[in-house]
């Protein structure tokens, strides 16, 4: 039995959190579950005021968020690609994440994607602290999540040694997957 049952929730910081609540409740769908508040941080006893809310992000799965008016503006690591950080949710079917889409659209808010990454599609958009979000679906057939399970250690060792992008699921490049 592994050590870990589940993440119990994944915090960022946030603006504003009232604002942030809406915004998931509003475009995401997403249940406010709790706020906690605090004057010193529990861990630390530093006097730190901060609010902590948490959303549901579906299946016992759990996004939070702390505001802290203390602490310098909110920023982001500046030496890694806009495109690399970011929250990935999982919608039901392309269809859902087409509908999403346009509901992100409709209310201003800009998406890229739909993007095909053969074994799911997905979008991407900002909330409104500038974390960027993917809503992605599952498209994969058993077979090709078989053939990816078998070179995944090949292909970690591969880059570990090369740094460069190994080859042993190009096929997923290509226009027509072939079993």
């Amino acid at each position: 039995m592994s050590l870990i049952q589940k993440i119990h929730h994944v915090a960022y910081r946030c603006k504003d959190a009232k604002e942030t609540v809406e915004w998931y409740v509003k475009h995401l769908d997403m249940g406010f579950v709790l706020a906690i508040a605090e004057d010193l941080v529990p861990s630390t006893k530093a006097p730190d005021p901060y609010m902590h809310v948490f959303l549901d992000a579906g299946d016992g799965n759990v996004l939070a968020f702390f505001e802290l008016p203390n602490s310098p503006e909110m920023g982001r690591d500046e030496n890694t690609p806009a495109w690399v950080q970011h929250i990935a949710f999982k919608v039901e079917s392309v269809d859902k994440l087409e509908e999403v889409k346009a509901r992100l659209q409709a209310a201003g808010i800009d998406v890229v994607g739909p993007t095909n990454h053969t074994i799911f599609k997905s979008i991407y958009f900002f909330d409104p602290n500038g974390h960027r979000l993917e809503l992605a679906a599952d498209v994969g057939t058993p077979e090709m999540y078989r053939k990816l399970d078998e070179v995944k250690w090949d292909m970690l060792n591969e880059w570990a040694q090369t740094k460069r992008a190994p080859k042993h699921a190009a096929w997923m490049h290509e226009t027509e997957f072939k079993a």
